[in-house]
């Protein structure tokens, strides 16, 4: 079992930035690819973006495009995301989930292992 916890999440104005970190416990980390997912009241998990085990291949979602961006340090266990021009629709629990293989997946249930999460409140 692979335990992640994430910290960063915060109260920030609409426009401004936070980044995110889930710290990975394992000696596998690197083996499997990483996703960030959010979840906003009322609302199912939603697909953020994923990071392939060797931080070569990434994919967003059309919505944070430009603004976010994942990344991973395999030597210290740790995926971070940082969110820039952050929106009120951004306002959400980030989840940080690892993969079951060396690349990702779109659905919650191609991740094994999950953050308890972190929220982000984007205020207007």
């Amino acid at each position: 079992q692979v335990q992640l916890v994430e910290s960063g999440g915060g109260l920030v104005q609409a426009g401004g930035s936070l980044r995110l970190s889930c710290a990975a416990s394992g000696r596998t980390f690197s083996s499997y690819g990483m996703g960030w997912f959010r979840q906003a009241p009322g609302k199912e998990r939603e697909f953020v973006t994923a990071i392939s085990w060797n931080g070569r291949s990434t994919y967003y979602t059309d919505s944070v495009k430009g603004r976010f961006t994942i990344s991973r340090d395999n030597a210290k266990n740790t995926v971070y995301l940082q969110m820039n021009s952050l929106k009120p629709e951004d306002t959400a629990v980030y989840y940080c989930a690892a993969g079951i293989g060396a690349y990702y997946g779109f659905g919650p249930d191609e991740y094994a292992s999950w953050g308890q999460g972190t929220q982000v409140t984007v205020s207007s």
